[in-house]
């Protein structure tokens, strides 16, 4: 009973996923997407990706991190139940390691008071993220398979629609800290 409670009134978004299909979701949760508890009963997860894209995009990094550590976090944009984009802060943790997406726990923080919402093309998002934290252009590179000089085109895009004259200054404003 008392993790029920806990579950239902934890202060951060919570749901528990089966195959990628919310089970049941939190108060949280249904405060930060919008909508009812009903909303999200049996609903697939991807209905709250900005694309299709993004979902499987996503799911295949985040299925990649899973099977080799059990548990994932990311920051990336989410759809709320009314359609509007916002950031989110998300991270999950399996309860069959052996079949990651199987059965999990996952939290959803708006972090968009942080980090203001610019459009990006996922590619630009995945570099952004990745930036964030602390990776090189080499390493993006890597990451990513792109080339270096692809990596650095990016940037170059990302420090032109955040306004921002260098790395550093890009990487505060994407974390939403203060300039």
């Amino acid at each position: 009973m008392n993790s029920d409670i806990a579950f239902l009134y934890a202060p951060v978004g919570l749901v528990e996923l089966e195959n990628r299909i919310i089970r049941r979701a939190n108060l949280r949760f249904i405060r930060t997407f919008g909508g009812t508890e009903d909303d999200y009963r049996n609903r697939p997860l991807r209905d709250f990706y900005p694309s299709q894209a993004e979902f499987e995009r996503i799911g295949a990094r985040g299925l990649d991190a899973m099977r080799r550590t059990g548990e994932y976090h990311d920051e990336r944009i989410m759809r709320r139940n009314n359609g509007e984009l916002f950031w989110c802060r998300a991270s999950g943790q399996s309860m069959t390691p052996d079949q990651p997406f199987r059965h999990g726990i996952w939290s959803f923080t708006d972090i968009s008071d942080e980090r203001p919402l610019v459009r990006l093309t996922p590619r630009e998002r995945d570099v952004a993220i990745l930036t964030c934290q602390g990776l090189s252009a080499k390493e993006v590179g890597v990451e990513l398979s792109l080339s270096f000089r692809t990596v650095e085109a990016y940037r170059a895009r990302l420090l032109q629609k955040f306004g921002a004259r260098k790395l550093p200054e890009l990487v505060a404003k994407l974390s939403g800290m203060p300039m």
